[in-house]
């Protein structure tokens, strides 16, 4: 069910789900298989048996990998704002700063949180029953008053209510060319309504951010094909390409030659 505090997965093959904006704080356990997260900078890789951290507000990659003859499993709670700030005024947490931290952080599984998130394997078969929205979201509460204990240095993450500020846009197009997201992502993510990023754009880059995009995706392809050896059908998802057609296309556009030929 959409919108549920409470999301359990599960895939009998590998699942790209293409790129993801990470809306609201998440924590994560894995049952079996393998996670792979990419945030733009690092790849980090989470097993059966591993509990992670997602930051609001990030893009971030995903590969899901099944185990062996088996299957991907896992469990996610989501903590959205509204939530949070009722949790903020009910305790009395506020952030003694601005934390910085990871997109993706990993947990340690020692400790209460890690068994607590195996326990709500056994809700998933109430989802869509009623009354499962109003318990799910008593497990949400609990889950923050736990992960508040284990990893008091969340405070300044989880009660931190500000909007992204505004970021240096070269710096950051140049580190997340690569996802494919809407305009109006970028724009939100560095800090800018739709019209002034665009306006930024043009004055930092000298260009549109569309066809930049294209531009720059197109030489890191360019890059890691001839340079790295890697194959069409490894790289054109990872560069931000809807669609195999539309990459080879695109690239013997601006090289004149299909990619399988550089």
């Amino acid at each position: 069910m959409k919108d549920l505090p409470v999301k359990y997965s599960c895939y009998s093959s590998k699942s790209r789900e293409g790129e993801q904006f990470v809306p609201e704080h998440t924590i994560s356990y894995v049952f079996s298989g393998r996670m792979e997260m990419n945030d733009g900078l690092t790849v980090q890789s989470f097993n059966a048996g591993d509990l992670y951290f997602c930051r609001r507000n990030q893009l971030v990659k995903y590969n899901k990998y099944p185990a062996p003859g088996g299957e991907f499993n896992s469990i996610s709670i989501f903590f959205d704002q509204s939530t949070l700030r009722n949790f903020s005024l009910e305790y009395g947490h506020t952030p003694s700063g601005h934390a910085i931290f990871p997109a993706v952080q990993s947990l340690s599984t020692d400790g209460m949180l890690s068994g607590y998130m195996q326990s709500l394997k056994i809700y998933e078969h109430m989802l869509g029953q009623p009354g499962s929205r109003e318990l799910l979201a008593v497990k949400q509460k609990e889950a923050i008053l736990i992960l508040l204990q284990f990893h008091p240095e969340l405070k300044d993450v989880l009660f931190d209510f500000s909007e992204p500020g505004k970021v240096d846009l070269e710096a950051f197009m140049n580190k997340n060319f690569h996802f494919n997201v809407e305009l109006q992502r970028f724009a939100y993510l560095t800090g800018r309504s739709l019209s002034t990023f665009k306006r930024d754009f043009i004055k930092v880059f000298g260009t549109t951010p569309s066809r930049w995009l294209v531009k720059r995706r197109l030489q890191e392809a360019h890059y890691l094909l001839r340079e790295k050896g890697k194959n069409v059908s490894d790289i054109y998802l990872e560069l931000g390409f809807e669609d195999l057609s539309h990459f080879s296309f695109a690239f013997k556009k601006q090289y004149g030659k299909p990619p399988s030929l550089v």
